[in-house]
């Protein structure tokens, strides 16, 4: 019976029934896909933005940090030297001051003192003055010429001219002392007229100074 059927069936073209699909369910699915699609473009537009966005973003400018400004300790106060007096050169040893000169020079077989060396016996008589504690010794020379006798007394006379010319000026005679050596402490020691005027003085040798 069953194999009557099938051959029932085969010699009846059976033609299935066509359905069509409600047209509120084609709008549903044609709708469904519109949305799918702009949703898709929508996607691919942001996704470009973005890209473009980061292809155009620059990166900051790095500003470097300024160098740090160096501090300027100050500077320590200069110590100022106080002010020193001057140091004052005796004028005994200055070669600049007449008072540097200590000899009376005389003639031949003399013992006057020339002009020539007076300002110097003043110059000497006025230290002595301002000086109280200074002393010398006026010591009276003569050339080879002569005794030895005579020429300890002229020697003597030399010494004594130049001692009385401070006296006169004030110096006190303890201040003062006159000695001769004759031709025994001679200057120059040759045996001519330019040796022996050398040798004709008398040297004023100060003892002690303030």
């Amino acid at each position: 019976m069953a194999e009557g059927f099938f051959l029932l069936l085969r010699s009846k073209k059976v033609i299935p029934p066509v359905i069509n699909p409600p047209r509120d369910l084609e709008a549903a699915m044609h709708a469904t896909t519109n949305s799918k699609t702009i949703a898709r473009y929508i996607l691919l537009l942001i996704f470009a933005a973005l890209v473009a966005a980061c292809a155009t973003k620059k990166e900051p400018a790095v500003v470097p940090e300024p160098a740090p400004t160096p501090t300027t300790q100050p500077a320590p106060p200069v110590a100022t030297p106080a002010a020193q007096a001057p140091v004052m050169q005796n004028p005994l040893h200055d070669p600049k001051n007449i008072l540097y000169k200590h000899s009376v020079y005389f003639a031949y077989d003399k013992y006057d003192v020339s002009g020539e060396y007076r300002p110097l016996v003043e110059a000497h008589a006025k230290y002595l003055n301002d000086h109280s504690g200074a002393k010398v010794a006026i010591q009276g020379n003569c050339d080879e010429r002569g005794s030895r006798e005579y020429n300890l007394a002229l020697g003597q006379r030399r010494a004594d001219a130049v001692g009385k010319i401070m006296a006169l000026l004030g110096v006190p005679s303890r201040q003062i002392e006159t000695v001769s050596f004759g031709e025994e402490k001679p200057k120059a020691p040759g045996h001519d007229e330019a040796a022996w005027a050398e040798n004709r003085r008398s040297d004023i040798v100060y003892e002690r100074e303030n």
